[in-house]
């Protein structure tokens, strides 16, 4: 069914993988799918913003997630998974299309929460890869 399931989560939300995570082991174990495990730190966009921070800022944080998230997948993906840990820095949405991309991805899996109406107007993260991703993705609410 599908090879390549990439799954897209915030280490600092439970929320964003309490669901996902589960979701993509089970069609993973069912189909002998490959997945990708991504984090993605968010970039801060302006050049101001980023002047307060130090010049390595980008590769401790990089260095920093990668580790969080090989504990995470050790105490929450089951050893017979075939994966892959990503953590990418820049725009969420645009890193997970970007991934989702490069590992010819046949699904996509990410959570999204209630939609306010802030949502409406800006569009979550969710939103804009259910928009702009190429190939299948499902969207669980928290």
């Amino acid at each position: 069914m599908f090879k390549n399931i990439l799954t897209a989560i915030d280490l600092s939300d439970e929320a964003s993988w309490v669901k996902t995570v589960p979701t993509a082991v089970g069609l993973c174990q069912t189909s002998g799918a490959h997945l990708t495990l991504l984090t993605v730190i968010p970039d801060f966009g302006m050049s101001i913003v980023s002047q307060h921070f130090p010049k390595d800022y980008a590769e401790t944080a990089l260095a920093e997630t990668r580790t969080k998230l090989g504990v995470f997948a050790s105490e929450h993906l089951p050893d017979g998974v075939k994966k892959t840990l990503s953590v990418a820095h820049g725009t969420i949405y645009e890193e997970i299309i970007k991934i989702g991309d490069e590992i010819s991805a046949d699904l996509v899996i990410v959570a999204a929460h209630r939609p306010s109406l802030k949502d409406y107007l800006l569009g979550p993260n969710a939103a804009r890869v259910v928009r702009h991703f190429k190939r299948s993705v499902l969207v669980i609410r928290e």
